[in-house]
């Protein structure tokens, strides 16, 4: 079992990257505030995110040059939803600025949790691999 395998990295990656789209989509909130129209959006919260891993085929890489080798399957993408901020203004914009900043900062938060979280696993593996008397 090699340790890309074991299950709590596999779920810290899958939060990582949940957290990585909901930054995306909140950072395309702010982007269109002056839209007219413009109704927010986030994603919907997945209650388990082993199973979202296993129902998505797990993380993979992304492409980012021809030269790189080709993903197997596409990455995981996850429901985005409207979700309407607390007012909505004359010309039908439902996006509060102030609202998307809460957002942003509560996942930045989560995100900042997860990698700390991912380093002291990393931290601790590497402890119990090393060879005793060092």
């Amino acid at each position: 079992m090699s340790i890309a395998d074991l299950p709590l990295l596999n779920q810290i990656k899958g939060r990582l990257t949940w957290l990585d789209e909901r930054q995306r989509v909140i950072a395309q909130n702010v982007a269109n505030a002056d839209t007219p129209g413009y109704m927010a959006r986030d994603l919907r919260q997945p209650t388990d995110f082993a199973s979202a891993l296993r129902n998505s085929g797990g993380v993979q890489m992304t492409r980012t040059s021809a030269s790189h080798m080709a993903p197997a399957n596409p990455p995981a993408r996850f429901a985005v939803q409207d979700s309407p901020d607390s007012e909505t203004t004359l010309d039908g914009n439902a996006v509060v600025v102030e609202e998307q900043m809460l957002k942003m900062a509560e996942s930045r938060m989560a995100y900042d949790a997860a990698i700390s979280l991912y380093q002291k696993s990393m931290s601790l593996l590497r402890m119990a691999a090393r060879p005793p008397g060092r």
